[in-house]
């Protein structure tokens, strides 16, 4: 037990800023075999996340509970995967070729594909969430519990199936790139999946089926244009998994 829970430890240390104990040992091969809880870390971030916007709708509206939860949530997660998603946004966007595509990725500053991706994403989850906290505090706090592991899975699910393209070994994806074994995979597939238990049945089939509707689009794109992932196509995966979930919420609980 101590040992899987150094792995989750590890796991949420690389995904957030929440600090994490001073013995907690780390090495390449350990975050290699943490993948299986990067869904679980969906949980606390989720949890912080709607546990915060439930509160804050006690007393502001809910446009601006939403922006202040989702502000909370780009500081706990230091913007990891908004970051790969601009950064996809970039290389995908600009680039006409393989190569091209990987140094666009690669080059730490934001281009004009990823600053509108980027704003048009957060855009989109805003006005998501500012729906459901419409109907009440309690819908909008359910969505975010049930989108960040869900859209974690997604990730996962990448780094499972498809082949890392960089060659880099400074990459910070690099240590990532390894299929996960068969116990592994239900591990992360129990951490995304166990949320959807809370949604009526029709409900969770919905968002499931959005969810891996976008992931199999996106990978498909990756796999033609660049051969696979990279990190910050793991992170462009994360976003656009968590805006069907709440886009698939949004229809299902505003057209009853």
């Amino acid at each position: 037990m101590r040992g899987q829970l150094e792995l989750f430890l590890t796991a949420l240390a690389f995904f957030t800023r929440i600090p994490v104990p001073a013995w907690l040992p780390w090495s390449p091969e350990r975050l290699n075999h943490s993948a299986r809880y990067f869904p679980w870390v969906g949980w606390v971030v989720g949890a912080a996340c709607g546990g915060l916007l439930w509160l804050l709708c006690q007393v502001l509206p809910g446009s601006v509970a939403v922006v202040l939860s989702m502000a909370a949530g780009l500081r706990l997660t230091g913007a990891f995967h908004e970051d790969g998603f601009a950064d996809a946004c970039d290389g995908l966007g600009g680039g006409w070729d393989r190569g091209q595509v990987l140094t666009i990725m690669k080059d730490s500053r934001i281009g004009s594909y990823g600053a509108a991706g980027l704003v048009l994403m957060l855009l989109a989850k805003a006005a998501a969430l500012t729906e459901l906290a419409g109907l009440s505090a309690s819908h909008a706090a359910l969505a975010l519990c049930v989108a960040h592991p869900l859209s974690r899975l997604a990730s996962t699910a990448l780094i499972h199936r498809l082949d890392y393209v960089r060659e880099d070994l400074d990459a910070k994806a690099k240590p990532l790139a390894r299929a996960l074994a068969g116990h592994e995979l239900l591990i992360a597939a129990a951490g995304g999946l166990l949320p959807l238990l809370w949604l009526p049945v029709a409900t969770a089939a919905l968002v499931a089926a959005l969810v891996i509707a976008v992931t199999l689009w996106f990978a498909r794109l990756i796999v033609r244009r660049l051969g696979g992932y990279t990190g910050d196509c793991l992170g462009a995966a994360q976003q656009l998994a968590e805006l069907a979930c709440y886009l698939g919420l949004v229809g299902a609980w505003t057209s009853t």
